[in-house]
């Protein structure tokens, strides 16, 4: 990982502020830990944060957008459905290079990360450029008084090239199980619910989550595949130096952290000031850590996203 970069919007909306829709600041904060998220303006795409990100990360490793190679990008809010958000960020930048969408939601960023690192490690790709982002604010309805207050928009992007030996995933796993779909999905917009005036009227286009049993199984997942991951690469928790999870909920960190034995100082937060950002919780945690200056050659970075599909990834990662 030659570089991270990251953008969220100016706009920053503190629970106070969504009291007019019925939610209750307190309870946002005891049920989930967020104090406030992004909002991206009207007119402002998921593109475009994208490409903002990506600016950033290029401009940290010294990069041109000219000697990217592939753009991958994972979300879950793209501009449309075609062509890719990529291939907008693409030509925002400036690059010359092929570009693709994966959608695995909050896992999305784990999924490109893995991707990516297969065109390096093959030599098919010399500088491969990965990003998170998300515009969620225009994916959750604001009449839902539970879900609306998680989620923010924002981007983060890695830059991926050749390293060491000792250097990228000293192990990972990507998991997916859609048996269990139905716990969070956008019931229309696609072929097998076209958006309809009665589907809009009804919300259909928003997504939907049932939060409990989504609170349970991230729960799980995360305890099983973190043990796995410690596990294949012959590590225990006390050899890492930062926990890196997707910022979904404080009390599934702090629940899995507890089952671990994590140091609960090397859990790195960030939801309280961001909230949920899918795809981008994972990047804007490692731009923060960067901009710090808490990342070192030869730390050691357990990752781990999970989310709608049902979809995870979770790898340690040696800088």
């Amino acid at each position: 990982m030659l570089s991270v970069g990251a953008f969220a919007p100016p706009q920053v909306v503190p629970n106070e502020d969504l009291a007019h829709l019925g939610c209750d600041p307190q309870w946002i904060i005891q049920r989930t830990g967020i104090r406030e998220r992004r909002k991206a303006a009207d007119g402002v795409a998921t593109s475009d944060l994208a490409a903002e990100a990506a600016r950033r990360c290029l401009a940290a490793a010294g990069v041109s957008a000219a000697e990217v190679d592939l753009i991958v990008l994972a979300t879950m809010t793209p501009d449309s459905a075609t062509p890719s958000t990529a291939c907008r960020v693409q030509a925002l930048i400036g690059a010359a290079c092929p570009a693709m969408d994966l959608n695995a939601a909050c896992s999305g960023f784990m999924y490109a990360l893995a991707t990516g690192m297969q065109f390096v490690k093959t030599g098919c790709a010399r500088r491969v450029l990965v990003i998170g982002a998300e515009v969620m604010t225009r994916q959750v309805n604001p009449a839902d008084v539970k879900t609306y207050p998680l989620f923010g928009d924002g981007a983060g992007a890695a830059l991926l090239g050749a390293g060491g030996d000792d250097q990228g995933f000293l192990s990972y796993s990507l998991g997916a199980d859609g048996r269990g779909g139905c716990m969070l999905e956008v019931p229309a917009g696609g072929s097998r619910e076209p958006l309809t005036a009665a589907g809009l009227a009804a919300g259909r286009q928003y997504m939907t989550m049932e939060g409990r049993a989504v609170f349970k199984w991230a729960v799980r997942l995360l305890s099983e595949s973190v043990t796995a991951v410690l596990s294949a690469a012959a590590l225990a928790p006390a050899d890492i130096d930062y926990f890196v999870l997707h910022q979904a909920n404080r009390r599934i960190l702090d629940a899995a952290a507890a089952n671990l034995g994590f140091d609960p100082a090397r859990v790195v937060m960030n939801l309280d000031r961001y909230g949920n950002t899918s795809a981008a919780s994972i990047p804007l945690v490692l731009d923060e850590l960067r901009e710090a200056g808490r990342l070192q050659r030869g730390q050691k970075l357990l990752l781990c996203g999970f989310g709608a599909g049902l979809t995870w990834g979770t790898g340690i990662f040696q800088l």
